[in-house]
């Protein structure tokens, strides 16, 4: 017999920190963007230093290329 998934669990698991970490993504973008560091359409990423995506801290945002910031290996969540 097949086991049903727990969609509730799944999303408290997974989907909520993903929406989190998203969320955190976007506003050191926009921060970036306040200080104008980097334009919509420029190609330019904010790449975080600790791989914490929820840790906006000016020190540990730096502004990269695509190319480099999707190139780097990741650390296993």
């Amino acid at each position: 017999m097949k086991r049903q998934r727990n969609y509730r669990r799944e999303y408290q698991t997974y989907h909520k920190n993903h929406l989190k970490d998203n969320n955190a993504r976007h506003r050191a973008r926009y921060a970036a963007e306040k200080e104008g560091k980097v334009r919509v359409g420029d190609g330019k990423e904010v790449h975080h230093k600790d791989n914490n995506p929820r840790n906006n801290a000016p020190s540990n945002r730096q502004v990269t290329t695509a190319k480099v910031n999707k190139s780097k290996p990741r650390r296993k969540i």
